[in-house]
């Protein structure tokens, strides 16, 4: 659960990047987070990941006010959330099957374990004929799908997907998103920050859309709603 409670974020130079911003996002659900670029979008995400704190308010994410979080314990906390970015972020050096096992490796998951979860994960976004494969063979889509097992093979509870289909063709980006919602149909909480709007008025999913810092419209079943 997420609870957004009167935030506001300013910084230093005195830009008010988030004023009164409120929602609620409950357990499982798939919300698109919508709005031009330099609407706020970015600075949402970060506070999700701990990244930034507000400047007044509360954002609660898990049960846990970010801003009381110490500073020891935020790497704990990110893994509750799995992250997927626009440019994959993928170690070059290592194959389809070591970047998700790193993952694993990082947060001390036994060898047995491992061994157990990768196989599954690769299954889940259709890579396991690709296990062996490093970045550079792969294309735009197997690098994102290889972003998101590596993004979900922790359980976290909730899934960030930061312009996840910015860098893909139109039929790869469809892909990507029928894995997103695969994953939110097996509970993980799913928020994806976006400029697709065909998929976003298509998917008819939560659509939380701010513009200038605010919130301006937060609908069930919602469209993208901008002319870019």
């Amino acid at each position: 659960m997420v609870i957004a409670r009167n935030v506001c974020k300013t910084y230093d130079e005195g830009n008010k990047v988030l004023q009164d911003v409120n929602f609620i996002i409950d357990k499982g659900e798939f919300v698109f987070l919508v709005g031009a670029s330099g609407a706020g979008k970015s600075t949402l995400i970060k506070m999700f990941l701990r990244e930034i704190t507000p400047t007044t308010g509360e954002f609660i994410v898990n049960n846990k006010d970010i801003a009381k979080i110490k500073h020891k314990e935020i790497p704990f906390f990110r893994r509750t959330i799995g992250v997927v970015f626009q440019d994959f972020r993928l170690l070059e050096d290592k194959t389809v099957k070591e970047n998700i096992e790193f993952a694993m490796i990082v947060v001390g998951a036994p060898k047995s374990l491992r061994r157990k979860k990768i196989p599954e994960i690769l299954s889940l976004v259709g890579l396991t004929h690709r296990a062996k494969a490093y970045p550079k063979n792969l294309s735009g889509g197997e690098k994102q799908r290889v972003a998101i097992a590596r993004a979900i093979v922790n359980n976290p509870s909730m899934l960030i997907a930061d312009e996840p289909t910015g860098n893909l063709d139109p039929e790869t980006a469809w892909e990507i998103m029928h894995l997103l919602d695969d994953i939110n149909k097996k509970g993980t909480t799913v928020v994806v920050a976006t400029h697709a709007k065909e998929i976003v008025d298509t998917m008819k999913k939560r659509v939380i859309a701010i513009e200038n810092g605010t919130i301006v419209r937060d609908e069930e079943k919602g469209v993208y709603g901008y002319d870019e």
